[in-house]
Protein backbone atom coordinates (compact mmCIF):
# COMPACT_ATOMS: atom_id res chain seq x y z
CA UNK A 1 0.00 0.00 0.00
CA UNK A 2 1.32 3.50 -0.88
CA UNK A 3 2.30 5.64 1.94
CA UNK A 4 -0.81 8.08 1.02
CA UNK A 5 -2.95 5.51 2.03
CA UNK A 6 -1.72 4.84 4.69
CA UNK A 7 -3.93 4.07 7.97
CA UNK A 8 -3.37 7.58 9.45
CA UNK A 9 -4.17 8.79 6.20
CA UNK A 10 -7.36 6.96 5.59
CA UNK A 11 -8.42 8.20 9.04
CA UNK A 12 -7.83 11.63 8.08
CA UNK A 13 -10.28 11.16 4.99
CA UNK A 14 -12.97 10.05 7.30
CA UNK A 15 -12.17 12.28 9.81
CA UNK A 16 -12.81 15.04 7.56
CA UNK A 17 -15.91 13.46 6.02
CA UNK A 18 -17.26 12.67 8.94
CA UNK A 19 -16.19 15.26 10.86
CA UNK A 20 -18.02 18.30 8.53
CA UNK A 21 -21.42 15.92 8.87
CA UNK A 22 -21.04 15.57 12.67
CA UNK A 23 -20.86 18.93 13.28
CA UNK A 24 -23.41 20.06 11.26
CA UNK A 25 -26.09 17.92 12.84
CA UNK A 26 -25.26 18.22 16.00
CA UNK A 27 -25.37 22.08 15.55
CA UNK A 28 -28.76 21.89 13.93
CA UNK A 29 -31.14 22.30 16.75
CA UNK A 30 -28.94 25.11 18.49
CA UNK A 31 -28.80 27.02 15.24
CA UNK A 32 -30.23 31.15 15.78
CA UNK A 33 -30.00 30.97 19.45
CA UNK A 34 -28.13 33.92 20.74
CA UNK A 35 -24.29 32.85 22.41
CA UNK A 36 -25.94 33.42 26.08
CA UNK A 37 -28.83 30.90 25.62
CA UNK A 38 -27.02 28.10 24.40
CA UNK A 39 -26.68 25.41 27.11
CA UNK A 40 -23.06 25.10 28.99
CA UNK A 41 -20.24 22.99 27.39
CA UNK A 42 -20.97 19.76 28.82
CA UNK A 43 -24.53 19.74 27.98
CA UNK A 44 -24.29 19.93 23.95
CA UNK A 45 -25.31 16.62 22.49
CA UNK A 46 -26.92 16.26 19.72
CA UNK A 47 -30.18 15.93 22.06
CA UNK A 48 -30.24 19.21 23.60
CA UNK A 49 -31.14 19.19 27.78
CA UNK A 50 -34.53 19.02 28.54
CA UNK A 51 -36.08 22.86 28.14
CA UNK A 52 -33.84 23.93 25.86
CA UNK A 53 -36.12 25.20 22.36
CA UNK A 54 -34.61 23.46 19.45
CA UNK A 55 -34.24 24.58 16.02
CA UNK A 56 -36.14 22.95 12.85
CA UNK A 57 -38.08 21.08 16.17
CA UNK A 58 -39.53 18.52 13.54
CA UNK A 59 -35.91 17.42 12.35
CA UNK A 60 -34.74 13.96 14.36
CA UNK A 61 -31.26 14.52 16.02
CA UNK A 62 -28.61 12.98 14.45
CA UNK A 63 -30.00 14.86 10.83
CA UNK A 64 -27.18 16.96 9.10
CA UNK A 65 -28.63 20.22 7.02
CA UNK A 66 -28.33 21.43 3.93
CA UNK A 67 -24.63 21.63 4.88
CA UNK A 68 -23.68 18.44 4.80
CA UNK A 69 -25.72 17.43 1.61
CA UNK A 70 -24.16 20.06 -0.31
CA UNK A 71 -20.68 18.52 0.74
CA UNK A 72 -21.98 14.99 -0.53
CA UNK A 73 -22.90 16.12 -3.70
CA UNK A 74 -19.61 17.40 -4.50
CA UNK A 75 -18.16 14.60 -3.48
CA UNK A 76 -20.46 12.50 -5.41
CA UNK A 77 -19.67 14.17 -8.65
CA UNK A 78 -15.73 14.12 -8.08
CA UNK A 79 -16.13 10.83 -7.95
CA UNK A 80 -18.56 10.23 -10.56
CA UNK A 81 -16.58 12.80 -12.89
CA UNK A 82 -13.07 11.91 -11.98
CA UNK A 83 -12.88 16.28 -11.92
CA UNK A 84 -14.61 18.96 -11.31
CA UNK A 85 -17.02 19.88 -13.33
CA UNK A 86 -19.47 22.98 -12.68
CA UNK A 87 -22.44 21.89 -14.24
CA UNK A 88 -22.49 18.41 -13.12
CA UNK A 89 -22.32 19.86 -9.64
CA UNK A 90 -24.51 22.57 -10.31
CA UNK A 91 -26.97 19.69 -11.27
CA UNK A 92 -26.51 17.69 -8.15
CA UNK A 93 -27.14 20.62 -6.27
CA UNK A 94 -30.32 21.35 -7.64
CA UNK A 95 -31.13 17.78 -7.57
CA UNK A 96 -30.48 18.00 -3.64
CA UNK A 97 -32.61 21.44 -3.17
CA UNK A 98 -35.56 20.09 -5.28
CA UNK A 99 -35.42 16.31 -4.75
CA UNK A 100 -33.59 15.81 -1.59
CA UNK A 101 -30.26 14.17 -3.17
CA UNK A 102 -28.21 13.62 -0.41
CA UNK A 103 -30.09 14.94 2.49
CA UNK A 104 -31.25 12.62 5.10
CA UNK A 105 -34.90 11.12 4.29
CA UNK A 106 -34.66 13.11 1.29
CA UNK A 107 -35.80 15.90 3.11
CA UNK A 108 -35.06 19.66 2.46
CA UNK A 109 -34.61 22.10 5.29
CA UNK A 110 -32.58 25.19 6.39
CA UNK A 111 -32.18 26.25 2.98
CA UNK A 112 -30.23 29.86 2.29
CA UNK A 113 -31.94 32.62 0.64
CA UNK A 114 -28.83 33.25 -1.82
CA UNK A 115 -29.01 29.78 -2.18
CA UNK A 116 -32.53 29.45 -3.09
CA UNK A 117 -32.19 32.55 -5.47
CA UNK A 118 -29.22 31.02 -7.16
CA UNK A 119 -30.88 27.73 -7.50
CA UNK A 120 -34.46 29.13 -9.05
CA UNK A 121 -32.09 30.78 -11.46
CA UNK A 122 -30.09 28.19 -12.59
CA UNK A 123 -33.32 26.18 -13.13
CA UNK A 124 -34.72 28.71 -15.46
CA UNK A 125 -31.83 28.46 -17.71
CA UNK A 126 -29.42 30.72 -15.93
CA UNK A 127 -25.39 29.68 -16.50
CA UNK A 128 -23.92 27.88 -13.76
CA UNK A 129 -20.78 30.23 -13.88
CA UNK A 130 -23.09 33.30 -13.66
CA UNK A 131 -26.28 32.06 -10.88
CA UNK A 132 -23.96 32.57 -7.38
CA UNK A 133 -23.70 36.28 -8.45
CA UNK A 134 -27.93 36.74 -8.50
CA UNK A 135 -26.92 38.82 -5.36
CA UNK A 136 -23.30 40.68 -6.80
CA UNK A 137 -22.15 41.32 -3.09
CA UNK A 138 -23.44 37.96 -1.05
CA UNK A 139 -20.72 36.80 0.94
CA UNK A 140 -22.74 34.10 3.25
CA UNK A 141 -21.05 31.18 4.12
CA UNK A 142 -22.95 28.59 1.70
CA UNK A 143 -19.94 27.76 -0.33
CA UNK A 144 -17.60 27.57 2.36
CA UNK A 145 -19.26 24.68 4.24
CA UNK A 146 -19.53 22.40 1.40
CA UNK A 147 -15.83 22.79 -0.02
CA UNK A 148 -14.16 20.02 2.24
CA UNK A 149 -14.86 17.10 0.25
CA UNK A 150 -12.65 18.80 -2.73
CA UNK A 151 -9.56 19.21 -0.81
CA UNK A 152 -9.29 15.68 0.41
CA UNK A 153 -10.25 14.26 -2.92
CA UNK A 154 -7.47 16.71 -5.33
CA UNK A 155 -4.91 15.15 -6.10
CA UNK A 156 -3.34 18.24 -8.27
CA UNK A 157 -1.01 21.06 -7.59
CA UNK A 158 -2.42 23.79 -5.15
CA UNK A 159 -3.21 25.96 -8.07
CA UNK A 160 -5.07 24.01 -9.17
CA UNK A 161 -6.70 22.85 -5.85
CA UNK A 162 -7.04 26.83 -5.50
CA UNK A 163 -8.96 27.13 -8.64
CA UNK A 164 -11.23 24.38 -8.23
CA UNK A 165 -12.24 25.89 -4.62
CA UNK A 166 -13.13 28.93 -6.62
CA UNK A 167 -14.95 27.27 -9.30
CA UNK A 168 -17.13 25.33 -6.79
CA UNK A 169 -18.67 28.72 -5.86
CA UNK A 170 -19.93 29.96 -8.40
CA UNK A 171 -23.36 28.12 -8.41
CA UNK A 172 -24.23 29.58 -5.40
CA UNK A 173 -21.81 32.45 -3.93
CA UNK A 174 -19.89 33.75 -6.63
CA UNK A 175 -18.36 36.37 -4.84
CA UNK A 176 -14.94 36.60 -4.93
CA UNK A 177 -14.51 36.59 -1.19
CA UNK A 178 -16.29 33.67 -1.07
CA UNK A 179 -13.93 32.10 -3.46
CA UNK A 180 -10.72 33.32 -1.19
CA UNK A 181 -12.33 31.96 1.75
CA UNK A 182 -12.69 28.35 0.06
CA UNK A 183 -9.77 28.43 -1.12
CA UNK A 184 -7.39 29.65 2.01
CA UNK A 185 -9.93 26.53 3.98
CA UNK A 186 -9.20 24.32 1.31
CA UNK A 187 -5.09 24.94 1.83
CA UNK A 188 -5.44 24.36 5.32
CA UNK A 189 -6.85 20.98 5.13
CA UNK A 190 -4.53 19.72 2.40
CA UNK A 191 -1.61 20.53 5.20
CA UNK A 192 -3.51 18.96 7.83
CA UNK A 193 -3.67 15.96 5.57
CA UNK A 194 0.17 15.50 5.36
CA UNK A 195 0.47 15.53 9.33
CA UNK A 196 1.40 19.53 9.71
CA UNK A 197 -0.33 20.93 13.17
CA UNK A 198 -2.89 23.43 12.55
CA UNK A 199 -0.52 26.64 12.80
CA UNK A 200 2.07 25.35 10.58
CA UNK A 201 -1.03 24.01 8.13
CA UNK A 202 -2.66 27.85 8.70
CA UNK A 203 1.04 29.85 8.24
CA UNK A 204 1.38 27.48 5.40
CA UNK A 205 -1.88 27.97 3.02
CA UNK A 206 -1.37 31.72 3.62
CA UNK A 207 2.13 32.13 2.33
CA UNK A 208 1.02 29.48 -0.22
CA UNK A 209 -2.10 31.57 -1.15
CA UNK A 210 -0.17 34.40 -1.62
CA UNK A 211 2.27 33.17 -4.01
CA UNK A 212 -0.34 31.94 -5.77
CA UNK A 213 -2.34 34.81 -5.72
CA UNK A 214 1.10 37.05 -7.17
CA UNK A 215 -0.38 37.41 -10.59
CA UNK A 216 -3.80 37.29 -9.89
CA UNK A 217 -4.36 40.91 -8.56
CA UNK A 218 -7.86 41.10 -7.64
CA UNK A 219 -7.80 37.93 -5.67
CA UNK A 220 -4.62 39.25 -3.94
CA UNK A 221 -6.16 42.89 -2.94
CA UNK A 222 -9.15 40.60 -1.62
CA UNK A 223 -7.34 38.41 0.55
CA UNK A 224 -5.42 41.15 1.85
CA UNK A 225 -7.87 43.82 2.11
CA UNK A 226 -11.33 41.10 3.17
CA UNK A 227 -8.95 38.47 5.44
CA UNK A 228 -6.22 40.78 6.60
CA UNK A 229 -3.80 37.80 7.05
CA UNK A 230 -1.14 39.33 8.46
CA UNK A 231 -3.09 41.06 11.27
CA UNK A 232 -2.01 39.09 14.81
CA UNK A 233 -5.42 39.37 16.62
CA UNK A 234 -7.86 38.84 13.21
CA UNK A 235 -8.74 35.43 13.26
CA UNK A 236 -11.27 36.33 15.74
CA UNK A 237 -14.66 34.61 14.73
CA UNK A 238 -18.45 34.92 16.25
CA UNK A 239 -20.07 32.47 14.47
CA UNK A 240 -21.87 34.41 12.08
CA UNK A 241 -23.47 33.48 8.74
CA UNK A 242 -20.43 35.82 7.12
CA UNK A 243 -17.80 34.11 5.45
CA UNK A 244 -15.44 35.99 6.54
CA UNK A 245 -16.73 35.48 10.07
CA UNK A 246 -17.19 31.57 9.53
CA UNK A 247 -13.58 31.01 8.54
CA UNK A 248 -12.43 33.17 11.74
CA UNK A 249 -14.14 31.37 13.95
CA UNK A 250 -13.03 27.90 12.45
CA UNK A 251 -9.41 29.40 13.12
CA UNK A 252 -9.87 30.90 16.06
CA UNK A 253 -10.96 27.98 17.74
CA UNK A 254 -8.65 25.21 15.97
CA UNK A 255 -5.41 27.16 17.08
CA UNK A 256 -6.67 26.24 20.44
CA UNK A 257 -8.56 22.97 20.58
CA UNK A 258 -7.05 19.52 21.69
CA UNK A 259 -9.60 17.25 20.04
CA UNK A 260 -12.78 17.12 17.76
CA UNK A 261 -14.92 17.09 20.69
CA UNK A 262 -13.69 20.54 21.93
CA UNK A 263 -13.92 21.89 18.45
CA UNK A 264 -17.18 21.45 17.66
CA UNK A 265 -19.01 22.24 20.99
CA UNK A 266 -16.67 25.59 21.34
CA UNK A 267 -18.19 26.37 17.40
CA UNK A 268 -22.12 25.82 18.63
CA UNK A 269 -21.03 27.55 21.92
CA UNK A 270 -20.59 30.57 20.06
CA UNK A 271 -24.47 30.35 19.10
CA UNK A 272 -25.90 32.04 15.91
CA UNK A 273 -25.04 30.41 12.51
CA UNK A 274 -24.46 27.04 14.58
CA UNK A 275 -24.87 24.35 12.19
CA UNK A 276 -22.37 25.57 9.72
CA UNK A 277 -19.58 27.10 12.05
CA UNK A 278 -19.67 23.30 13.40
CA UNK A 279 -19.74 21.83 9.98
CA UNK A 280 -17.19 24.24 8.98
CA UNK A 281 -15.08 23.67 12.29
CA UNK A 282 -15.75 20.08 12.52
CA UNK A 283 -14.09 18.80 8.90
CA UNK A 284 -10.86 20.55 9.70
CA UNK A 285 -11.16 19.29 13.42
CA UNK A 286 -11.67 15.62 11.81
CA UNK A 287 -9.00 15.69 9.46
CA UNK A 288 -6.47 17.11 12.31
CA UNK A 289 -7.45 14.65 15.15
CA UNK A 290 -8.65 11.62 12.34
CA UNK A 291 -11.63 9.70 12.70
CA UNK A 292 -10.96 7.44 15.84
CA UNK A 293 -10.82 10.90 17.70
CA UNK A 294 -14.77 11.79 16.83
CA UNK A 295 -16.90 10.48 20.01
CA UNK A 296 -18.80 6.66 18.89
CA UNK A 297 -21.81 8.57 20.30
CA UNK A 298 -22.29 11.15 17.45
CA UNK A 299 -21.40 8.66 15.17
CA UNK A 300 -23.98 6.05 16.39
CA UNK A 301 -26.55 8.92 16.10
CA UNK A 302 -25.56 9.97 12.93
CA UNK A 303 -28.14 9.32 10.42
CA UNK A 304 -28.11 7.65 7.48
CA UNK A 305 -24.82 6.32 7.68
CA UNK A 306 -24.94 3.30 5.23
CA UNK A 307 -25.04 5.73 2.10
CA UNK A 308 -22.48 7.66 3.66
CA UNK A 309 -19.96 5.11 4.26
CA UNK A 310 -20.76 3.94 0.52
CA UNK A 311 -19.27 7.20 -0.38
CA UNK A 312 -16.26 6.95 1.43
CA UNK A 313 -15.07 3.79 0.67
CA UNK A 314 -15.70 5.14 -3.08
CA UNK A 315 -13.27 7.90 -1.94
CA UNK A 316 -10.56 5.83 -0.56
CA UNK A 317 -10.43 3.23 -3.22
CA UNK A 318 -10.04 6.57 -5.86
CA UNK A 319 -7.38 7.83 -3.38
CA UNK A 320 -5.64 4.42 -3.65
CA UNK A 321 -5.91 3.93 -7.38
CA UNK A 322 -3.80 8.03 -8.20
CA UNK A 323 -1.47 6.22 -5.22
CA UNK A 324 -1.00 3.10 -7.53
CA UNK A 325 -0.78 4.78 -10.80
CA UNK A 326 2.06 7.13 -8.68
CA UNK A 327 4.18 4.49 -7.90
Amino acid sequence: MAKVTSEKYISKIKGGIYGLLIGDALGVPYEFHMKEDIPTIDQIEMTPPDGFVRAHSGTAPGTWSDDGAQALCLLDSLLYKGRFDLTDFSDRVLAWYENGLWAVDNRVFDVGIQTSMALSMYKSGGKPEDCGNVRPDGKGNGAIMRVLPLALWHTGTDTELVSDAHKQCLITHGNITNQVCCALYCLIARKLLKGSSFDVSFDSAVQKLRSIYADKPAYLDEFLFRLQPDEPDIWIGKGGGYVVDSLRSAVMIMKAANSYEEAVKQAIALGDDTDTTACITGGIAGVKFGYDDIPSRWLNELRDKDKVNKLINKLIQDISNHAGEKE
